[in-house]
């Protein structure tokens, strides 16, 4: 049999063989390192690999230590399977349900295009408009849900703008080919000088016979220069929606999952440490979002030709008259939604009251209203779930007296905002599965001490200035990332991250901010992430495209977060001394391997 027939088989059943060779690879750890941190690494790098491979699906793998931890005797059952719901789950599921509310009455389409008829429809000013549109939603909605319903809007504006996409791809074919013309039955020499021909479509959106005479007086080169330039602004559209989403997910503890995986396992290494939450998280994320987007924005604009002199000033030509008739498409798409109803206003309430009560329960820099309770006993996963609640009861109709002492009213069923079946359709259990099994995996590493003995051998890393080693540890992230789920990434290394900064003396969150936000900048490849992928799927974009945008995007990424924690980072988290609610579970690392050249007290940024 051929060598490339055999390839092709195996590749059929690679998944299958990498579920039995691997705990046969991984099986002299068990008899090489010290029993229970051998038993609880072959455990992680297990997962590890059938997480980055998708041998299993990712939520199976996920279940994988309910069965692996108590038959290999590294933690029981009854400590395992309660990581699988805990608080952090709570607050997920809760800004879930709020997502899904927002979805059904159609709230996310109001905003983006309110959003993108202000922002108006040159290029550069739409891009920026679909960008602030994306990550804003994203902060709420899934990045999936978002990059989905953004980009058949983008699609239609683009129509409005330049016309069918195939009718331009074939204006940007090569005219310089001959070959190529000769195929298309037309030699280049005459399609130099012939004008063009508008098609049926380009005549009806025309206004009046100047612009058509306009059109006719265009040489082959300009139409072709025009609609390369088109093509390019095409591109530009449909990449900084993934982008975005992607970005946006970061400014909230509920936007992405990596978050979520940072303040769970904050709670399992370090139960006295209370800063982060959702507002004092949204406080620091924030502005760092917004500064990422502002450079994301300044990079994908200049490569695909929105940054000209048209931002800035009026020029009453065809690309005017175009941008014109896509902002009345836009107006024209919200007017048809009509004024906002009872249920998208009630909406709109609990979602800006869900946001506000979340950020002041307890933003560290001011007062917030869990004072008012017993200390310790409010979370934001209860000021979540109080709020969602009322949702599946509070009237979508308005709700009219009128009705009580009418019999010839119509007796119509009572709708609430929200039903447990379209909630139950739209929360994606299998990413609750994944954080329970990164909950239990975290729980495993500090009780085996797999974590503390992986701590032991990072002496060298203690080396590396604390700056240095931020930019290094959101580089590595970011690019593992481009090839494996942001939350299995963030749940892998996040323990080594943590045992990692105790090693050197430096404040754990200064090292395991900067991971958790790394693991959501995966701009390079198609299979980074779902956003990505939807993207990618339109068939508009290729691979060079992306990986060309997304690596200047991933160092713009380094730098913001890099920026971000030596500046507003370092004074909201007191990132410049050693903390007291690290001390506890660092003892016993310290005493594995002493330490005399690094101090907490003499580590600078």
């Amino acid at each position: 049999m051929k060598l490339s027939a055999v390839s092709k088989k195996l590749w059929c059943v690679h998944k299958q063989l990498l579920l039995l060779l691997a705990p046969l690879v991984f099986l002299p750890l068990l008899f090489t390192l010290p029993e229970k941190e051998g038993k609880c690494l072959y455990v992680i790098l297990l997962m590890a690999t059938f997480w980055c491979t998708e041998a299993l699906p990712l939520a199976v793998t996920a279940m994988l230590p309910v069965c692996l931890f108590p038959t290999l005797g590294i933690l029981p059952a009854k400590k395992v399977c309660p990581q699988y719901f805990i608080e952090t789950n709570f607050l997920f599921l809760s800004g879930l349900i709020m997502a899904s509310s927002i979805e059904e009455w159609g709230l996310h389409q109001r905003i983006a295009l309110k959003v993108l008829s202000i922002v108006g429809v040159k290029p550069a000013w739409l891009i920026l408009g679909m960008m602030l549109t994306s990550s804003f939603l994203s902060m709420w909605l899934s990045n999936t849900a978002t990059t989905a319903m953004m980009l058949p809007i983008a699609s239609a504006i683009l129509e409005s703008l330049f016309g069918d996409l195939e009718t331009l791809k074939q204006k940007c074919q090569s005219l310089d080919d001959p070959e190529s013309a000769l195929i298309n039955g037309q030699s280049s020499v005459k399609l130099h000088s012939l004008p063009s021909v508008p098609s049926e479509k380009q005549i009806l959106s025309m206004d009046g016979p100047d612009v058509l005479e306009q059109t006719d007086l265009k040489t082959a080169e300009e139409i072709k220069s025009e609609a390369q330039y088109q093509m390019k602004v095409w591109k530009g559209f449909l990449i900084c929606i993934p982008y975005a989403a992607s970005i946006g997910g970061t400014a909230t503890l509920t936007g992405t999952a990596p978050n979520l995986i940072l303040i769970g396992q904050l709670k399992s290494y370090f139960p006295d440490c209370d800063l982060i939450n959702f507002g004092s998280w949204f406080a620091f994320a924030f502005p760092l979002m917004l500064l990422f987007l502002f450079l994301g924005w300044l990079w994908i604009s200049f490569l695909y030709g929105g940054l000209n002199s048209r931002l800035c000033f009026k020029k009453h030509d065809c690309r005017a008259q175009a941008e014109a008739k896509a902002k009345a498409l836009i107006i024209e798409d919200y007017k048809k939604l009509g004024p906002i109803n009872f249920a998208e206003g009630a909406i709109s309430f609990f979602f800006v009251l869900f946001a506000v009560l979340l950020f002041t329960r307890d933003p560290k820099f001011v007062t917030g209203w869990s004072v008012f309770f017993k200390k310790g006993y409010v979370s934001d996963a209860v000021t979540g779930v109080i709020i969602v609640s009322i949702l599946f009861f509070f009237p979508s109709q308005k709700p009219s007296l009128r009705w009580w002492f009418d019999p010839q009213a119509a007796n119509t069923p009572y709708v609430p905002l929200l039903s447990w079946k379209k909630a139950q359709d739209s929360v994606p259990w299998n990413i609750i599965m994944l954080l329970g099994g990164g909950f239990a995996m975290a729980k495993a590493c500090e009780e085996s001490g797999l974590a503390s003995w992986i701590g032991g051998h990072l002496q060298p890393l203690a080396e590396v200035p604390p700056a240095a080693a931020v930019m290094l540890i959101t580089a590595f992230l970011a690019c593992f990332t481009e090839f494996a789920s942001n939350t299995a990434t963030i749940i892998i290394f996040l323990p080594v991250i943590a045992e990692l900064a105790m090693r050197v003396s430096v404040n754990p969150l200064y090292f395991m901010i900067p991971a958790t936000v790394g693991c959501s900048y995966a701009f390079m490849l198609p299979v980074s992430t779902p956003p990505n992928s939807i993207a990618f799927a339109s068939g508009h974009l290729m691979v060079k495209d992306m990986v060309k945008t997304g690596f200047v995007m991933n160092i713009l990424g380094i730098l913001s977060v890099s920026l971000a924690m030596n500046t507003w980072g370092v004074a909201m988290f007191n990132l410049h001394s050693y903390p007291e609610w690290a001390h506890p579970v660092n003892k016993t690392a310290i005493a594995l391997v002493p330490f005399s050249s690094v101090s907490p007290l003499n580590v600078t940024f």
